[in-house]
């Protein structure tokens, strides 16, 4: 059957069940002429894991944009692009919420994009039609969920040095991809309906440009309607297309029954939390706990879920002791590495992170080809998370998607206070080593790499700052979650993100938040609840910059002595051809002899990138001389560059001749000889500049005559 509604002033329409009818469920979701499959399949048998076994895999075709891709010598699709992980994460963790905690037959949601239309972001139709497949199969899934983008153009936004707190202009309901080129905040929202039919908030992903906690939350609320309008929709498509759907049994009264018996024991293996070394105590204790109570691990998971709410809802207490909003201790050190040309640290409690900063020249920006996206990306961070710092073994590999999504919201807190490149135009590659993880590692990652962006000279506008909070609410199904008594806690650990129900990543500055990452365990969020924890996160934020600019308050002024030096002129866009010469031997020339890299914009502006200033300089000069305008009356120490029978050839600069004809060299007499046997190649002669004619060929005269 085929659907159809208006919805952000463009036609949606759902076909169901028309394609992949070997699957559980499936749909074919066209937003404007961006056209996504979706479907779900689950599995015949159950496997053995203790974990949910849900993939989502979000495929780009580069035949849906009318691109042939792939690399020379094989023309089909690779890995999925990095902008393909994110999205396959962001539609996981939105729906990984509704399955049954014991489900365990494998659930795939496969998300094929078949025409794009470079406007409007298949990840919306992708996210509506994860929902929609899910809904109509016979998997168990207690959605739909609803999902949309909201963005704030710059000109909209309020002014910072008003007391304003809400936008001027109204917000744009998923923003057309030029659209978020100009945007203060680009947020995607995902939402779902509690039982009384009120939407709570289960997903949050994006970044702004200092956004303020109030327009984020304006923008949260105004996504409300929207996404209740989707639910509707899926809802009324569910009643006619109804599937039974699986059953699988819960064992919560067998669970009841030990943790009245096993509460004491839970409770004390939790507050080993508070020793050294407590994380590692606290995990073997509770192995060997579990053992004896001989449960399944998701079932003692749940049953220590149910003791950690108890004792931090009803006595006040967290696993190791501090306060709701107390931060860990918090170590920085900048520029701790003796060749490399940034560097920190920052540890915050037994989560250690080491950020390098690499500075290249403009020519190394990453080159993007892919369905959504092509062109060059100049700022990069990336995260990388060995077993090491679990204290695991495990076989290293290339980065997981985890890692990927790590890395890039990282990358998001830092762009925005990157400098422009005709202020700074290096590319800059960040790394960041997780040494330690114990909560929240990649918010430990914007303060180390911001850091270490000061270490390196980078003008970073404004120290960037992360902290991940979590959150408690009380287990009562019987009440709506804005009924029930929830606490916020800050800088989340151990089993307060493993076993809590949220973990809600918050980065920004002090003028405000650059980029937030929110996925819950329970059904949703109230707009309270979300009000509430950016307040936590923005006293949190305010400490930890304070004691990153007690060590490192500004960029340092100078560069590392090992950081390459770019100098920069800007020519006449018709000039560019003389620098690059014919078939490039101009500039392979200049990049010879000088030992320097040179990159071209087409609007005239050029980079030079060398070890050694001076060669950078070198390197400046002869592009002046190639592109600098000669001008009539000029007087130039010419270079003898050919000798002819009616004259001389004269190099004025680099690739720039002009002629001293014969009758300037002997006026009164016609000289009747060979004119080598008066000149030599190589020879300095003093010459004015005569006349330079509509095709740029310039005359020459001798300034000094001289009897020959």
């Amino acid at each position: 059957m085929i659907y159809k509604t208006k919805f952000a002033d463009k036609e949606l329409k759902i076909e169901t069940n028309s394609l992949a009818s070997q699957a559980s469920g499936s749909v074919l979701v066209s937003f404007g002429q961006t056209v996504v499959l979706g479907t779900a399949t689950i599995g015949e048998t159950e496997v053995e894991t203790d974990f949910l076994p849900l993939t989502v895999e979000y495929q780009e075709r580069f035949y849906a944009s009318g691109k042939i891709g792939g690399s020379r010598y094989i023309r089909r699709e690779g890995k999925p692009s990095e902008a393909a992980v994110l999205t396959a994460r962001m539609i996981d963790r939105s729906i990984r919420p509704y399955f049954p905690k014991n489900l365990r037959r494998e659930v795939q949601v496969v998300l094929t994009v078949f025409a794009f239309d470079e406007e409007n972001d298949p990840d919306f139709p992708a996210f509506l039609a994860a929902s929609l497949s899910l809904l109509l199969s016979n998997i168990p899934w207690n959605g739909p969920v609803g999902g949309v983008r909201i963005g704030i153009p710059k000109a909209n936004c309020q002014n910072p040095n008003t007391n304003s707190q809400q936008p001027k202009a109204p917000f744009v309901l998923n923003p057309t991809y030029k659209q978020r080129e100009n945007a203060k905040l680009d947020l995607f929202v995902s939402g779902i309906e509690d039982q009384n039919g009120n939407i709570l908030f289960n997903m949050l992903d994006g970044e702004g440009e200092e956004i303020s906690e109030e327009e984020i939350l304006s923008g949260i609320n105004f996504s409300k309607e929207p996404i209740k309008k989707l639910i509707s929709l899926q809802k009324e498509i569910q009643k006619k297309e109804f599937k039974e759907k699986l059953i699988i049994e819960s064992n919560n009264q067998q669970l009841d029954t030990f943790y009245k018996k096993y509460l004491k024991k839970i409770r004390a293996n939790l507050l080993l939390q508070k020793e050294e070394n407590g994380k590692k105590k606290s995990t073997l204790a509770q192995q060997k706990l579990r053992e004896e109570i001989g449960l399944d691990k998701p079932s003692f998971e749940t049953l220590v879920r149910k003791v950690l709410h108890k004792m931090i809802l009803e006595e006040n207490l967290r696993p190791d002791g501090r306060e709701m909003d107390q931060l860990r201790e918090i170590i920085c050190k900048a520029g701790i590495l003796p060749r490399t040309h940034g560097s920190a640290l920052f540890f915050r409690g037994l989560t250690h992170v080491i950020s390098i900063v690499t500075l290249g020249a403009p020519g190394d920006q990453l080159l993007l080809e892919g369905m959504e996206i092509t062109g060059t990306k100049r700022f990069l961070h990336h995260y990388n998370f060995p077993p090491y710092s679990t204290g695991e073994v495990k076989p290293i590999r290339a980065p997981g998607r985890r890692e990927i999504g790590h890395g890039a919201l990282v990358e998001k807190a830092l762009k925005s206070l990157i400098p422009e490149t005709e202020k700074f135009p290096y590319t800059i590659r960040v790394v960041s080593e997780c040494l330690s993880s114990n909560g929240s590692t990649s918010m430990a990652s914007v303060c180390a790499s911001s850091l270490a962006l000061f270490d390196a000279g980078v003008p970073l506008k404004r120290s960037v700052a992360g902290i991940s909070c979590g959150l408690i609410v009380e287990d009562d199904n019987s009440k709506p979650i804005s009924d029930r008594k929830y606490k916020i806690l800050t800088d989340i650990q151990g089993p307060e993100d493993s076993l809590g129900d949220m973990d809600f990543k918050i980065a920004g500055t002090q003028t405000g938040v650059t980029a937030l990452q929110l996925d819950v365990k329970i059904r949703g969020l109230t707009l309270q609840i979300i009000k509430d924890t950016l307040c936590a996160a923005r006293k949190a934020r305010e400490k930890i910059l304070k004691k990153m600019e007690n060590v490192l308050p500004r960029p340092r002024p100078q560069l590392s002595p090992f950081a390459p030096q770019i100098l920069s002129i800007k020519i006449n866009p018709e000039k560019i051809r003389e620098v690059i010469g014919p078939g490039g031997t101009m500039i392979n020339k200049i990049i010879e002899e000088t030992d320097t890299s040179i990159d071209i914009e087409n609007n005239g502006l050029i980079f030079v990138t060398a070890k050694d200033k001076e060669k950078a300089k070198q390197a400046i000069n002869w592009i002046k001389g190639i592109t600098r305008e000669i001008k009539v009356g000029e007087v130039f120490r010419g270079r003898v560059e050919k000798i002819m029978n009616f004259g001389l050839l004269i190099e004025l600069l680099p690739n720039q001749v002009g002629l001293l004809h014969i009758s300037e060299i002997f006026p009164k007499r016609p000289f009747r000889g060979n004119l080598s046997q008066k000149f030599r190649i190589g020879q300095i002669i003093p010459v004015r500049v005569k006349n330079i004619d509509q095709s740029g060929r310039i005359t020459l005269s001798l300034v000094k005559k001289r009897p020959y």
